[in-house]
């Protein structure tokens, strides 16, 4: 095959390599970068991280946890103006794929929207109360005896 193909090249095989004496030479990083647009598994990278990303499943509460709960929302519906501040723990779902995170919010709470079922604290965070894993009052003591 060599000699075959010298034969379709031999005017110019021999010929010196040619450089531009109008245009600066590209670096190796300049070229390469030329042939980025046609790679063949683009965004399989992020797709392979967003597959091993985990989340949680949501906690179902038993009775006496969800009774618990019920009652510091009773207490904290009928002692807003006291401005307590509140930490709660809920269930957030993941907007991208089954399951979600759990996260902690401390702040003061605004108002509870019984039509939307969510707490609205005074820094605008909004908490479905369906997703209330968890709220931690300062007088806790008190509450659920």
């Amino acid at each position: 095959m060599s000699s075959i193909g010298n034969r379709y090249y031999n005017d110019i095989i021999n010929l010196p390599h040619h450089i531009s004496t109008t245009r600066p030479q590209m670096s190796m990083m300049e070229r390469a970068a030329q042939f980025s647009p046609f790679a063949a598994l683009t965004g399989y990278d992020a797709a392979i991280r967003e597959t091993g990303r985990l989340t949680d499943r949501r906690i179902e509460l038993n009775e006496d946890a969800q009774s618990a709960l019920d009652l510091k929302l009773r207490y904290l519906s009928e002692n807003m103006k006291d401005a307590p501040e509140v930490t709660f723990t809920y269930f957030k779902p993941d907007e991208r794929k089954k399951g979600g995170a759990y996260v902690e919010v401390t702040g003061v709470v605004k108002k509870m929207d019984e039509y939307e079922r969510e707490i609205v604290l005074r820094n605008g965070t909004r908490i479905p109360v369906d997703d209330i894993l968890c709220i931690d009052l300062p007088i806790e003591e008190r509450i659920v005896e």
